[in-house]
């Protein structure tokens, strides 16, 4: 009997231990592991910040699901991977013995490389649902006394949809309540170019998100390296696409929220030769670390390089069909090595998104992500904002019921048009 552990109940860890249960028989045991006790649907969290969702929409416990599919569930935040041993440390000490992990942890938030940064300093965030109820709060603050608003991301940042998102998501509800006139915003930014998304752009998306940008009243700043952040005031630096810096920024305002860079959690992070300089674990082919070959790894922890090199340092994004198509890679692979058998699956790294934008919306596909590609297409459009809504719901659903079925392929891509993609 083997015992192969999922480390992050997340949108891979969450399909990884599913698939896991369906493929290998009940003589192998699956435990996942997780610091909370709940599955939290990360992509709403943006209409979470302005009152549109709240956490019961988003969120379920994971107990009951996991343990109903025979998941064994330990909610336990892990603080040491003891490769020798083949053994996890939890917080109080416990500890797992494993045959095969499976890391699925997501990212640690770099606040703390831009001072001020953060929820704990003088910007806010919708990296988790804690975060974004706490925005929703202060949000709450500006609609009684608006003024100036500053969204974006950081420097190294990789996740740049969430922030587009959030800011056309704020404008549609700000004029929802007729306050639009009376908050000015400002879109700050790492990438070189609006649209750019840490893609290289993806078709026409530089052109039509500046565009949408102008329509709404979106003033921005490219290749913006922020340095720090006091209480209503952001400090930036503006560079040209050479590297040299063109400008420096004192912007006032009365909110900000801006995407922190991600990094590598710490359990990660310290496994000698298992990660990049700034934490995120380097896979083969097949998924599987070079080093330690009974550690697989998918999601938004795992090492992408840049598509390109940029003035203000940006990541490559992971997006939820190209995690999907990793961990299926994962758990057939794990099947494989468990039958004997050679590794065989491989990921197909594409990138299909589908981006709210309040009353509207944008959708993109990259076929693959990183250029030169087959396909690069990109529409806006109401019905995009409709099938986001309707992805939450179905994607929510899936997961609880603990369907195994690939949802961003018979959903996303059945909707586009696209059909299976290899």
């Amino acid at each position: 009997m083997a015992h192969i552990v999922v480390l992050g109940a997340g949108t891979g860890g969450m399909p990884a231990a599913y698939e896991l249960r369906e493929l290998l028989g009940p003589e192998h045991e699956v435990t996942m592991i997780n610091e909370r006790d709940y599955f939290q649907f990360v992509p709403s969290n943006p209409w979470v910040a302005v009152g549109w969702r709240d956490r019961s929409a988003i969120t379920f416990d994971l107990r009951m699901h996991l343990e109903r599919k025979n998941i064994n569930f330990i909610a336990k935040r892990c603080d040491h991977i003891d490769t020798d041993n083949n053994m996890l440390e939890l917080q109080d000490g416990e500890k797992v013995l494993f045959d095969f992990l499976v890391i699925a942890t997501g990212p640690r938030l770099a606040f703390d490389e831009v001072e001020g940064c953060g929820p704990e300093g003088h910007s806010h965030s919708i990296c988790t649902i804690d975060h974004a109820e706490q925005t929703w709060q202060h949000y709450q603050q500006l609609l009684k006394d608006p003024g100036h608003v500053v969204i974006g991301t950081m420097p190294f940042a990789s996740c740049f949809g969430p922030a587009v998102e959030f800011a056309f998501i704020m404008d549609a509800d700000l004029r929802k309540r007729k306050l639009r006139d009376q908050v000015p915003m400002t879109y700050v930014t790492s990438e070189p170019y609006i649209g750019h998304l840490g893609l290289g752009g993806v078709g026409d998306s530089k052109g039509m998100l500046e565009s949408e940008m102008r329509n709404h009243h979106i003033k921005w700043i490219t290749n913006a390296k922020t340095t720090r952040i006091e209480d209503g005031k952001m400090f930036i630096e503006e560079y040209d696409d050479r590297g040299d810096k063109v400008k420096d920024h004192e912007l006032d305002f009365k909110f900000s929220m801006m995407l922190p860079a991600f990094k590598g959690v710490e359990a990660v992070m310290n496994v000698e030769g298992l990660c990049n300089p700034r934490g995120f674990v380097f896979v083969d082919e097949y998924q599987r670390s070079p080093k330690y070959p009974n550690i697989y790894a998918a999601g938004v922890c795992i090492a992408i390089p840049p598509v390109e090199a940029t003035p203000v340092p940006t990541g490559a994004p992971k997006t939820g069909y190209m995690i999907e198509s990793m961990v299926t890679a994962i758990v057939h692979n794990i099947a494989n090595e468990l039958t004997g058998k050679a590794l065989d699956t491989k990921a197909t790294w594409n990138a299909i998104c589908l981006a709210d934008m309040g009353d509207s919306g944008a959708a993109f596909v990259a076929l693959p992500q990183i250029p030169p590609r087959n396909v690069a297409w990109f529409k806006k459009g109401k019905w995009v904002h409709m099938a986001k809504i309707a992805f939450e719901k179905y994607f929510i659903r899936k997961m609880k019921k603990g369907s195994v079925e690939p949802i961003y392929e018979k959903y996303i891509l059945k909707m586009l048009g696209i059909g299976k993609v290899k």
